[in-house]
């Protein structure tokens, strides 16, 4: 099927109707096309967790949910610099910060920042990180200091956001992802599936990036949480899961398409298939509050499928 770039609105409403496999045939040489067989690998530590002010329906780490996770303020410099080079070493070839909560204070971001340079020159590995929202003066703090990508997650469409997150509006995390990119920072920003949205919704995100015209989109599937609003919200299915990485990739061709969170518990035993729906980059290690697949068995699934890793060294 000959698909024209850029993909219209009215096009994406027909290739969701079709079957996996004949988006597979559209979206995998388009991986190829723009990003042949090299994929990247990116790990993070979870640096502040829990006690955060935002409602958001999914999360383990809001103040509103009552649930098991560790809660503490941000970790050492060196624990964090430890992390770096540890799974950097497993196959990392990106390391993410990542905090909870809206923002991160002065004192905070300062400590990130010194926490950058060091990663960069002990470890030498890329640097991301998603530390809430962002000023003009935090982002260029972060981009002084080395930072190469800003995590912000959209999380779903903008239409379904009000019954995802009650407690800041839409308009703040654009805001944020283009106060990065106007610092010259890259910028991550993606979202959740399964959070009860529809195939309509999944369009309007991937379309929104697209305007917006993020770096990396990071697809993330909702493993639900005991104690949140969504804990009794049904596992998307495999099929779903990667047609979703497909359409993801149809509309943006050109940008990195990473699968993390929940993907070992949705898409199961198809892991490898991620990359002929058109991923080139993958979240190794575990996430934020719960436990990711072995980096061992993922590192094993990228060398038998014969993909080239991106360069380690920053």
């Amino acid at each position: 099927m000959l698909i024209e770039q850029p993909v219209s609105l009215e096009k994406a409403r027909f290739l969701v109707e079709q079957e996996l496999q004949e988006l597979i045939k559209i979206a995998d040489p388009l991986r190829k096309d723009h990003k042949g067989d090299t994929i990247f690998t990116c790990a993070i530590i979870n640096a502040k967790s829990g006690a955060c002010p935002e409602d958001c329906a999914f999360c383990a780490q809001s103040a509103h949910h009552k649930t098991e996770i560790d809660v503490y303020p941000l970790v050492s410099e060196d624990r964090i610099v430890r992390m770096a080079e540890e799974m950097k070493k497993s196959g990392a070839t990106r390391f993410s910060i990542v905090t909870s909560g809206n923002r991160l204070k002065d004192r905070e971001i300062e400590s990130v920042a010194n926490t950058i340079r060091l990663i960069r020159e002990k470890v030498g590995i890329r640097v991301c990180a998603s530390l809430g929202m962002l000023d003009e003066d935090m982002a260029r703090i972060l981009k002084d200091a080395g930072l190469d990508r800003y995590h912000h997650n959209l999380e779903t469409a903008k239409s379904f956001f009000p019954n995802i997150c009650t407690t800041h509006a839409y308009e703040e995390d654009i805001e944020t992802l283009w106060v990065a990119k106007n610092v010259g920072l890259k910028v991550c920003s993606g979202g959740i599936m399964g959070l009860g949205e529809g195939w309509e919704h999944r369009i309007e995100l991937a379309f929104t990036l697209r305007e917006i015209d993020v770096d990396s989109i990071p697809i993330n599937f909702l493993n639900p949480i005991p104690g949140t609003r969504l804990q009794d919200m049904p596992l998307l299915a495999p099929t779903d899961a990667l047609k979703a990485i497909a359409i993801f990739r149809i509309i943006n061709p050109e940008k990195d398409i990473t699968i993390c969170g929940g993907r070992e518990k949705v898409i199961r035993e198809y892991q490898s298939d991620i990359f002929a729906a058109g991923a080139n980059g993958i979240m190794i290690g575990n996430y934020l509050t719960t436990k990711g697949r072995g980096i061992k068995e993922d590192m094993e699934m990228i060398e038998k499928m014969g993909l080239n890793l991106e360069d380690k060294n920053d």
